[in-house]
């Protein structure tokens, strides 16, 4: 018996029910493909921005410093570190850290003063690219600044304004100078957004009164591919009686979600293909009972329950087959589109975060091999688990009793 053929014919016997039934498979497919798109989206811009954005693969600091982040607890010879960290094929630039009143006009806030090494920070981190308004700092310009948004908002200043900063620098003497706004970040995450002040080491060292050392090594891996625990262990044998920890560590938040990221899409899958599944199980009873005298004939005449079921599963697998299609010819186009302009969620979400990490209000698919041929693959099974009961009345039919069924 030539399954194929005999399968496409009786599926073309019932041409709106296939219709349908497989119009709803394509459509579950494609809405599946652009959701998983799109998560890959969320996660990946989620890694770029804790990692990319200001964390680095791992940071160093002196003990205690995360939970006590004391001016006084820095780490000596920071940069005789970073070179031996190059050497050892990492990037790595040393950051510094203060606190003090920023003051505007008549407003003022609490902010988080922090030195960058601009020669060394490019390397570890692309937050010089995220600049909203105005320019990136420049050693040139050793008075000009750099400050999240929330915090331009809250002193209601803009680039080419003046902001004045007061704090204790180091050596017990107040610490106080005038800076002016050279620019303003995009959001990267709640605690920048809201109190940080970036300005050249330089300046800071000479405000704060902090000569040498520093009070975290951020370290990005050559090779991100390469695993983050070994480069973790390695870099913790550099520098043993300092702390070592890298992004997961420091952000477990985040980490969580993204190994949650499979199951999570897997979860939805399930739950969108139950429904999915629900019709092809209806179709094909009805398929299977309003044949049971054509069926009871086959089996007369010599055809097999086993034969019968593969018939069965042939006819679905038909629809499956022209439904992935659907799916696959809408579904990555508009995935593919959507990567490259975006959805604009600026109005609902901007300034969303989670886990103390922003989420970028323009929200890109990410289009992988994973992304588009993982619902395909569920759907086919799925959908090969719903015809199971159909499949097996087919086979337990009664030659006589069918024949004279009406």
């Amino acid at each position: 018996m030539k399954l194929l053929p005999l399968a496409i014919r009786n599926v073309s016997r019932t041409c709106q029910r296939t219709i349908v039934t497989t119009a709803a498979m394509g459509f579950a497919g494609f809405i599946m493909i652009f959701y998983a798109s799109l998560m890959e989206g969320l996660l990946q811009a989620s890694e770029r921005n804790a990692v990319g954005m200001n964390l680095g693969d791992i940071q160093i600091h002196a003990e205690g410093y995360r939970y006590d982040p004391d001016l006084y607890k820095r780490i000596e010879n920071a940069g005789a570190l970073v070179r031996r960290l190059e050497q050892e094929g990492f990037h790595a630039t040393q950051r510094v850290y203060g606190f003090g009143l920023a003051a505007a006009g008549s407003a003022s806030a609490g902010v988080q003063l922090r030195g960058i090494d601009l020669d060394h920070e490019a390397t570890v981190t692309q937050i010089h690219r995220h600049v909203m308004e105005g320019a990136w700092l420049d050693e040139t310009d050793p008075r000009g600044v750099v400050i999240g948004r929330k915090l331009a908002r809250t002193l209601g200043v803009e680039p080419g304004h003046e902001v004045v900063i007061v704090g204790q620098a180091s050596d017990g003497s107040m610490a106080n100078d005038l800076y002016t706004v050279r620019g303003i970040l995009k959001s990267v995450g709640e605690e920048i957004d809201r109190a940080g002040f970036f300005m050249v080491v330089s300046s800071f060292r000479e405000l704060m009164v902090v000569p040498e050392g520093a009070h975290e090594i951020a370290i990005m891996r050559a090779n991100r591919a390469s695993d983050l625990g070994l480069a973790t262990r390695a870099i913790a044998e550099l520098a043993p009686d300092l702390e070592t920890m890298n992004w997961r560590q420091l952000r477990p938040v985040i980490a969580r979600v993204l190994d949650t990221a499979d199951a999570s899409l897997l979860f939805m899958l399930l739950i969108t293909y139950v429904a999915v599944a629900m019709v092809v199980l209806n179709a094909m009873l009805m398929s299977v009972f309003e044949r049971i005298h054509e069926l009871g004939v086959m089996r007369a005449v010599g055809v097999t329950p086993w034969q019968l079921m593969k018939l069965v599963y042939a006819e679905t697998l038909v629809q499956v087959v022209t439904a992935a299609a659907i799916a696959l010819a809408t579904g990555w186009p508009v995935s593919l589109y959507f990567e490259t302009k975006g959805i604009d969620l600026s109005t609902i979400a901007s300034g969303a975060s989670f886990g103390g990490v922003a989420i970028d209000p323009i929200w890109y698919t990410h289009v992988t091999v994973q992304s588009v041929l993982f619902p395909i693959a569920v759907l086919f099974l799925v959908a090969a688990v719903a015809v199971i009961y159909p499949a097996v009345k087919a086979a337990v039919i009664q030659p006589v009793k069918a024949i004279y069924h009406r």
